[in-house]
């Protein structure tokens, strides 16, 4: 339609053939004919043409004419019935032909349009309605954490225990990966794919995104979706935020959806054939394919991921904390009046002045923290002895303190300095005189 205007220029103005304009401007000669006994029909001489532009003119010239003998179908009310579950577009246009036929008579005979046009030009309503930004990613700012759909069965003797998750990661600025077979996606093997993955980048970016999964995010929201404790605190370890993106918008982390398929393309596709008892021998397996993955030159840019990622993003990042990470859980718990919280059926001291408060526990595999709005008080190697006591002296009252001191050998000591007697009554089942005079005395 570009070169509507021009036929009718050459055919108005210059006079020539209808071969001619065909010839020049590269169209079909029955075309030339059509345009000319439209503008014929329409009464429009070139002074009228030239007034009007590419648009006004096309639909001048074709637009009346479907508009008169067809019914135009109401696009917008049908991409809103779309939505509604079982409907599709062969109904919309059963019932659309149904009403157009009802309502025909002499005095509107208007025709309805067949399936294969009322559904193309649907299509086409709903491609102008989708919008795409453009994202320009800095470098070393974020970083994309997905899991690849497939998954990789894990066999013994024949029989299948397990299938192997696919971690993926990708740089935002460089498309660099990192890939990391993991048993399940609990929110444990999440950050310790992440983890890995800083590990493999050597640094820390300022953005980690992950979609919403429900091992990490406890309360989902469309902007502002609460994080689990867990994440908060691998985040705050590493000094990153976590940010997810939109439910089911997987175009916000479009770098990973890319990555997630080039994985599955050219690592898991490569590996169909094999067999794994484990998920360290997948993770073995997909090393080599891995570091080929990144070291695949661009198609239309130059260089690779790895080169891209060692100019641009490994610069950016920050450094990695000097302790690794360890994965944490928390609890809340109240103080007890004698100075100590249980968890898992074992006692642990806290400061004596906590008594009655609620406090939160930070529990790794080693050690148990006893948090105060934010705040360490207490730190405890973890203990699985139930019914048992892990008490730091200092953290009793004075009075507790010092009643603690007096124990069964103070209290013989304290004895002995009055009389061998008294000893005798502080410990009636006394050892011989000839021992207590040569204990000495504290």
């Amino acid at each position: 339609m570009r070169k509507l205007k021009d036929a009718l220029r050459l055919k108005l103005v210059g006079g020539q053939s209808h071969q001619q304009i065909a010839s020049a401007l590269g169209i079909a000669k029955g075309s030339v004919t059509k345009y000319c006994a439209l503008a014929a029909t329409a009464g429009l001489d070139w002074s009228a043409i030239e007034a009007m532009s590419e648009t006004d003119l096309e639909h001048r010239l074709f637009g009346a004419s479907l508009v008169a003998n067809y019914a135009r179908p109401d696009y917008g009310r049908m991409h809103q019935e779309l939505r509604r579950k079982g409907v599709t577009v062969m109904l919309l246009w059963q019932e659309y032909s149904a009403q157009v036929s009802d309502e025909h008579c002499e005095s509107s005979p208007r025709k309805a349009l067949r399936y294969s046009q009322f559904s193309e030009n649907y299509r086409q309503f709903a491609k102008r309605l989708k919008r795409s930004m453009r994202q320009t990613h800095r470098a070393g700012e974020k970083m994309f954490i997905d899991y690849a759909g497939p998954t990789i069965a894990l066999m013994e003797h024949g029989v299948e225990v397990g299938r192997a998750n696919i971690f993926v990661a990708a740089m935002a600025a460089s498309g660099y990966s990192f890939a990391l077979a993991t048993p399940r996606q609990t929110a444990a093997d999440w950050l310790n794919g992440t983890a890995c993955a800083l590990t493999f980048f050597g640094g820390v970016p300022q953005l980690i995104i992950p979609d919403n999964p429900r091992a990490l995010v406890t309360q989902a929201n469309r902007y502002e979706p609460l994080l689990s404790d867990s994440v908060m605190d691998f985040a705050r370890h590493y000094g990153c935020s976590v940010l997810p993106a939109r439910a089911y918008h997987p175009q916000d982390k479009a770098k990973v959806e890319l990555s997630v398929l080039l994985v599955e393309r050219w690592i898991l596709a490569c590996l169909r054939h094999q067999r794994f008892a484990s998920v360290q021998e997948v993770n073995d397996a997909m090393a080599p394919l891995l570091t080929r993955l990144n070291n695949k030159l661009f198609q239309k840019l130059p260089g690779s991921r790895a080169s891209a990622f060692a100019q641009l993003d490994a610069p950016a990042l920050s450094p990695l904390p000097t302790q690794p990470w360890e994965w944490a859980s928390f609890k809340t718990v109240r103080v007890h009046i004698d100075s100590h919280i249980e968890f898992e059926g074992h006692r642990y001291s806290v400061p004596h002045a906590l008594v009655g408060l609620a406090l939160e526990l930070r529990i790794t595999a080693h050690a148990v923290e006893v948090l105060h709005r934010g705040e360490r008080v207490a730190s405890h190697m973890r203990c699985a002895h139930k019914g048992g006591y892990t008490t730091t002296v200092e953290h009793l009252p004075l009075a507790h303190q010092a009643h603690a001191q007096w124990t069964p050998q103070r209290l013989i000591a304290w004895g002995e300095r009055i009389g061998v007697a008294c000893a005798g009554v502080v410990y009636p089942r006394c050892p011989p005189v000839s021992e207590l005079l040569s204990h000495p005395i504290l």
